[in-house]
């Protein structure tokens, strides 16, 4: 019989945000990012200079585990998290740790999206998510050896995940998704009336 063997796995981790102990729930994390988005006239202004649709903190706030104490443990278990997805990913970290380098806030309204994009400089990059209306958009993720496939056929509409060109991931709000920063990714258009909030982040190693 032939062999048959898959190499050069990419790898998707995918948990409840508490399952690796306390964090805050998507109740109080949806009430502090709202509440932070309508204080950041900062932000608001870069959103609407760049015509960004919705709301972003990228721009403007990097300190948001000092800001507000939701965010403080939210990092923790964050950090939780990325230290089980790094160890699957067989790191060799030479005794260090995945430092937290970026964390912000996305609130996308209808009509709202994220467009094709990787996470340059970063090792480990994800988004938790406070509220996913229905129709609010999944996470696409890109095959990363598209660049490179010249004249491969198109799919079936019936293969496994492995070897499709995109994958979506629908989240459920308290999810943690995380992925290498190379992995390309895009949120398609918000079609729900009601507002999709995530938090993403970045961690470094060095």
């Amino acid at each position: 019989m032939p062999q048959i063997n898959s190499l050069f796995v990419t790898r998707l981790y995918r948990a409840n945000l508490a399952e690796l102990g306390k964090s805050p729930t998507p109740e109080q994390l949806e009430d502090t990012c709202l509440a932070i988005a309508e204080d950041d006239t900062a932000g608001q202004d870069w959103c609407e200079e760049n015509q960004f649709p919705g709301y972003t903190s990228y721009a403007s706030l990097d300190d948001l585990g000092w800001r507000d104490p939701v965010f403080k443990d939210l990092i923790k278990a964050i950090d939780k998290h990325v230290a089980a997805f790094a160890t699957d990913l067989a790191f060799d970290l030479n005794g260090k740790k995945l430092k937290l380098d970026s964390i912000w806030i996305n609130i996308l309204p209808q009509g709202g999206i994220h467009t094709s994009h990787i996470h340059p400089h970063s090792v480990i990059s994800g988004t938790t998510y406070v509220a996913v209306p229905k129709g609010a958009g999944a996470l696409k993720l890109e095959d990363p050896r598209l660049p490179m496939m010249m004249a491969a056929p198109t799919r079936t509409k019936t293969a496994p995940d492995m070897l499709k060109t995109f994958v979506s991931i629908a989240p459920e709000p308290g999810e943690i998704l995380l992925w290498e920063s190379w992995l390309r990714h895009e949120v398609p258009m918000n079609m729900s009336d009601d507002d999709r909030i995530s938090i993403s982040f970045n961690y470094g190693w060095g």
